[in-house]
């Protein structure tokens, strides 16, 4: 299904977080964050895997204390996804988790303290090609701001981030990227319309703090949506009071609704009326449940009756159009006949046959790589796929 809008998308900058471009027209990456104790390095671990699984580019880990470095490293070794280390005032964790493997520092300049401090983190960064990303919350302003502001403004925020982004310039280090967050949309959403017209580093969007699963997942669509509509921001992370693993799909599921990326099964779905000829919402549910490992993109359309199901089969890689008997979609066009008993079984498997045809197809397409460094394969991997959706 072709987009009836293209976005048009702010120019940036480009860094490099790891092997994932970031601006620079490369594709909008998801992140998440772990929420198990970091010196917990089996239960990190098993979460940044968890999240890898189900498509994430970059995570973030916190890293409050020279222990928490230690096993950060321990971390670094046992995974290949980009790793961002989240640092708060003391700079020689900095120091340590760069000279670890970090792929990015999550530190804000302005916090490290005395000049001396913040050049030495500079420094780390550049020699070890790590770029920096400095994060502005309305939770956390300065003090003065608090005073001069009164309260968290659109204004407040993006003072903060130039007084960071001021230090950087300085040191002539641009290799950075900036969040504004705040828990209210249109705090964020002025922030970084200011903002992004100011700088030509890459922004990271949020809306922090945003709440549970389902009213941080609104808010967040609504937040990030409205920026992304506006071709601004060129990494996400929504931000869920949930299992992180929620939070890339969600991320994912923003991004697939705008026709930014698409990654995994874009499951098209009538709400189900007493016109339906099959119970429309369990093979929903079931199917979703079935399909969760497919990073793939493809488009599914599950209709209950004959009044929208063919238009919206025809438009699809896998329809099923409820009738007297069902009938499945292929390429959108009518394969065969689907009786009620053997409706998700035989989705699954249509579904399936279809990613492997796509993976087939590709494989076949692909150009070879000759002569690049393994981290320039990297990026061109995961560059060429996504950019051509």
């Amino acid at each position: 299904m072709q987009p009836v809008y293209k976005i048009q998308r702010r120019q940036s900058r480009q860094i490099s977080v790891g092997n994932v471009p970031i601006g620079g027209g490369a594709p909008i990456a998801v992140q998440s964050m772990t929420n198990t104790e970091t010196t917990d390095v089996a239960s990190t671990v098993a979460q940044i895997k968890a999240l890898e699984a189900v498509g994430a580019d970059i995570v973030r880990v916190s890293v409050p204390s020279m222990e928490a470095a230690e096993a950060f490293g321990l971390i670094r070794q046992q995974v290949t996804v980009p790793l961002i280390s989240d640092i708060h005032f003391d700079y020689k964790i900095a120091l340590r988790v760069a000279e670890l493997g970090v792929d990015c520092l999550r530190i804000n300049p302005g916090n490290i303290g005395r000049e001396d401090r913040v050049r030495a983190v500079v420094s780390a960064a550049r020699d070890c090609d790590i770029p920096i990303r400095i994060g502005v919350n309305a939770g956390s302003l300065e003090k003065d701001l608090q005073k001069k502001y009164g309260e968290p403004t659109p204004q407040a925020l993006v003072e903060s981030a130039k007084r960071h982004i001021d230090i950087l310039d300085k040191l002539d280090f641009q290799d950075f990227k900036v969040s504004l967050k705040a828990s209210d949309v249109f705090m964020t959403v002025l922030a970084y319309r200011e903002l992004a017209s100011q700088i030509e580093q890459p922004l990271h969007l949020g809306i922090t703090e945003a709440g549970g699963f389902r009213a941080g997942a609104v808010k967040s669509a609504i937040g990030l949506g409205m920026l992304l509509s506006e071709g601004i921001g060129d990494t996400i992370r929504v931000s869920l009071a949930a299992n992180p693993v929620e939070e890339i799909k969600v991320g994912f599921d923003i991004l697939k609704s705008l026709h930014i990326r698409s990654k995994g099964v874009n499951l098209i779905a009538c709400p189900s009326c007493s016109r339906q000829n099959f119970d429309v919402i369990s093979t929903v549910n079931a199917l979703e449940e079935r399909l969760e490992d497919i990073l793939e993109p493809i488009d599914v359309a599950i209709i209950g009756c004959v009044v929208n199901g063919p238009g919206e089969a025809r438009e699809v890689d896998v329809g099923l159009t409820g009738g007297m008997p069902n009938l499945l979609y292929i390429g959108g066009k009518p394969n065969h006949k689907l009786t009620n008993e053997r409706l998700v079984d035989e989705l699954e498997s249509a579904v399936r046959a279809e990613i492997d045809k796509k993976q087939s197809n590709q494989t076949s397409a692909s150009p070879i790589s000759i002569g690049l460094s393994e981290k320039q394969n990297k990026v061109s991997a995961q560059q060429v796929p996504e950019l051509s959706r």
